[in-house]
């Protein structure tokens, strides 16, 4: 496989990255209303409501809202039951990867600008406030600003603009393999993120140190 030139970008993903989120938390509050496990985030990612939502087409309150809607629909018709319920699981807004984020300032110190790539809401300014990254990017690229969502090709010639570097020259880092697919056609260097356990790889790719670069897929 062809050698690659150091990437003098970074372009990491959200939630599966740098966030992580806690299957029990969600497991609790169902248990709690005596709903069905699963039936929150069944009904909250019904793709329609959910690509509304992170395209601009509606915002973070009316996605929320339509889901409980959705969700009294699934109870029979308990409307106060399930907007509590939703209520209750918004609150929730995950954790950050320690190790994930020290990545990040690492590639910055050295120099390589970071953007935040995400398929998100209005409400991503105010989650990344509650958990304490808001400065720690020199770019959020956000799918509800664009109207476009990963993986469009669009997209990620968006978020290269957005940090100055040349597409080609911009790593992608994601946890799904769709978006790596479509990072990859789009020209960009892309690596599907499984955990800290890969972190040595990527400093390689940005030229940090670490093991070869070879493997992080052709456009």
């Amino acid at each position: 496989m062809t050698r690659r030139e150091p990437a003098r970008a970074l372009l990491v993903d959200l939630d599966g990255v740098l966030r992580r989120w806690d299957p029990a938390v969600t497991a609790a509050v169902e248990q709690r209303y005596g709903v069905a496990p699963g039936t929150v985030l069944e009904t909250l990612f019904e793709w329609p409501r959910l690509v509304a939502a992170t395209t601009g087409q509606i915002s973070d309150a009316e996605w929320h809202e339509q889901t409980a809607r959705a969700l009294a629909d699934r109870l029979g018709g308990d409307a106060v039951t399930a907007r509590s319920l939703i209520e209750e699981w918004q609150a929730y807004r995950g954790a950050i990867d320690e190790q994930a984020l020290a990545f990040v300032r690492e590639v910055r110190a050295a120099g390589r600008p970071v953007a935040l790539t995400t398929n998100a809401t209005d409400r991503l300014g105010a989650d990344l406030a509650a958990l304490g990254v808001a400065e720690e990017f020199d770019a959020v690229v956000n799918s509800f600003e664009l109207g476009i969502r990963k993986p469009a090709r669009e997209f990620y010639l968006a978020a290269s603009a957005a940090v100055g570097v040349p597409p080609k020259e911009c790593l992608v880092v994601d946890d799904e393999d769709r978006v790596i697919r479509g990072a990859r056609v789009a020209g960009l260097p892309a690596y599907r993120w499984s955990g800290p356990a890969d972190l040595p790889y990527l400093r390689a790719a940005l030229d940090l140190g670490g093991p070869s670069r070879d493997g992080l897929g052709q456009p």
